[in-house]
């Protein structure tokens, strides 16, 4: 009689025949009803003691040098691993209870049941629903295989390290690659794992889950230490600093790698974080209702928008407005403008049909480099600019607004270029002093206006909230580095210990929930069976629907 095998797997689950005739399952505990298909090409290599097999859909490469030092470790300290995974087991039971709520939740949305705008996705994923397309750099795709990588190593040496505490074996360790999907597993002795308590199988079916929860604890931990850690050779949180500006970046040209983002729209920046959420604000500020027909005449217009004390005496000198298709255009780097109201009650908004006469004649060109060094006004920045007043302009100034391009946004950026030449050659000349005001000196710091879409702006350059206190080069991008794999793998374990706490067939959720019922003495083995069943087969639909759903919040 052939002997059965389990295997741990991380991805899609498949039932192996060996050419002993042994049969191989997936988690849970069942035997499998067919075997799966036997064309494979194996290549054995006994001294290495690794066998590697292929085929069009599913590769491995099995490893069996780590069977006894595996076997050592977890018997050497099998006391202390003991205690360490039960506590994983009282956690992982735990867990499985939160993830069957969220599973509800999504389910009670899905339905209509419930209305909340909190989005699981992006809350324990890291995905933003405002996210609409998936670009991946190499860059990143190096960072998730890597936090890949880790999470499904310390997974999958949970369990076997939670089986050699109790005596059992691997068989193998694998690496596997399913259609496109990477994993790994490790296979054990079917009948030994039948044979030991059932608290100790408990313990050796939520090792992985509780690894993983580990790793998140380490990596949020040391994401949240991070800035003390590094404080002796890098400062943060004083301004974002640009690791690079890709060609395909609108900001291309304007801003260089090593340059700092001071402000924008005149409102302080200190992290990444929050030169977006200000971009997101400013954007929301300008499409308050995402209404873009309405929107999008009223920016023609000048109603609503940012503005700035223009003096009188400088318009009667600007260049004239020159009229192509119907469209007013400045020659030059010249932008055009048009008076404002500081009220919404000027008769300017009372008698449209006039007002559009009146906006005719009062358009400008001016120089914006210029515009942007004076006073604001208007109802379009934010309150933390104008001190909550749209209406600060003296008698001998007008309030001039830009004329911008349906669906763009007018915004200033001021930054500061610490290590260019220039720079550094004036912070020499008045003393290390100077540093903390960079904005004011000439050669260390400019501004410049951008217009169009905010959201493609805001992930559109590369920034760190770490600046070197030395000299830069490789080591600038140490932090920024460490911060991705960090949350790469903060985010990739969680997703895998979630996936694998889900009552759903072939993964621990099963084994664990096979486990636990054996605890009920009111069902008989068949009535267990049943009622895992259902379980089951209600976790995988319930699972879909969430994935679907989040996918659809996420991306579409």
């Amino acid at each position: 009689m052939g002997r059965g095998r389990r295997s741990r797997r991380f991805g899609i689950g498949r039932a192996e025949r060996h050419a002993d005739g042994g049969g191989a399952v997936s988690l849970p505990l069942v035997r499998p009803t067919s075997p799966a298909p036997t064309a494979y090409r194996r290549i054995h290599n006994s001294n290495t003691s690794t066998t590697a097999s292929c085929s069009c859909w599913y590769c491995d490469f099995k490893i069996y040098a780590l069977n006894e030092p595996l076997l050592r470790l977890g018997r050497r300290f099998s006391r202390y691993f003991r205690l360490w995974f039960s506590i994983g087991v009282g956690f992982t039971l735990a867990s499985l209870l939160g993830i069957a709520l969220g599973l509800l939740y999504e389910l009670a949305r899905s339905l209509h049941v419930l209305r909340c705008k909190v989005e699981l996705g992006s809350l324990l994923f890291g995905f933003s629903p405002m996210v609409s397309d998936m670009t991946i750099s190499l860059a990143d795709a190096g960072y998730i295989f890597l936090s890949t990588l880790i999470s499904v190593s310390c997974h999958e040496f949970g369990h076997a390290v939670a089986a050699a505490s109790e005596g059992i074996q691997a068989e193998y360790v694998a690496i596997f690659v399913a259609v496109l999907f990477p994993g790994a597993l490790v296979a054990f002795d079917y009948e030994l794992l039948q044979a030991v308590p059932k608290f100790s199988a408990l313990r050796i079916y939520c090792a992985g889950i509780w690894h993983n929860a580990v790793i998140c604890a380490i990596c949020g931990l040391t994401l949240l230490l991070l800035p003390w850690i590094l404080l002796p050779m890098y400062m943060h949180g004083e301004n974002p600093m640009v690791l690079d500006v890709p060609n395909s970046s609108p900001l291309y040209g304007y801003l260089s790698p090593h340059d700092m983002i001071l402000s924008v729209d005149g409102v302080p920046t200190h992290s990444p974080q929050e030169w977006v959420d200000l971009t997101a604000l400013i954007d929301g500020v300008a499409f308050p209702e995402s209404n873009y027909t309405k929107h999008n005449r009223d920016v023609r217009e000048g109603h609503g928008e940012k503005g700035y004390c223009v003096p009188n005496v400088l318009l009667e000198g600007s260049e004239k407005i020159q009229l192509a298709d119907n469209l007013s255009t400045c020659p030059y780097d010249f932008s055009s403008f048009t008076r404002t109201p500081c009220s919404e009650t000027s008769l300017l908004y009372d008698h449209p049909r006039d007002g559009a006469a009146i906006r005719r004649d009062h358009k400008y060109c001016l120089n914006s480099q210029e515009i942007v060094k004076l006073k604001k006004c208007g109802s379009g920045w934010l309150k933390a600019v104008t001190n909550g007043s749209s209406c600060i302009c003296s008698e001998d100034e007008s309030c001039l607004a830009p004329i911008q391009d349906p669906g763009s946004t007018w915004i200033e950026i001021t930054y500061a270029s610490p290590y260019s030449k220039e720079c550094l050659q004036s912070i020499r000349k008045l003393g290390p002093s100077s540093w903390t005001s960079l904005s004011t000196e000439p050669n260390c710091s400019g501004r410049f206006v951008y217009v169009g879409d905010l959201i493609s702006l805001a992930n559109s350059v590369w920034l760190t909230a770490y600046q070197p206190r030395w000299a830069f080069g490789i080591g600038t991008y140490l932090p920024y580095v460490l911060e991705k794999i960090l949350t790469c793998t903060f985010h990739v374990s969680l997703m895998l210990a979630i996936v694998n706490g889900l009552p759903v067939f072939l993964l621990d959720g099963e084994s664990i929930l096979e486990a636990g019922l054996c605890y009920s003495g009111l069902l008989s083995p068949r009535g267990r069976e049943r009622v895992l069943r259902v379980i089951l087969w209600t976790g995988t639909v319930m699972s879909i629907i969430a994935l679907l759903r989040m996918v659809h919040t996420a991306f579409l």
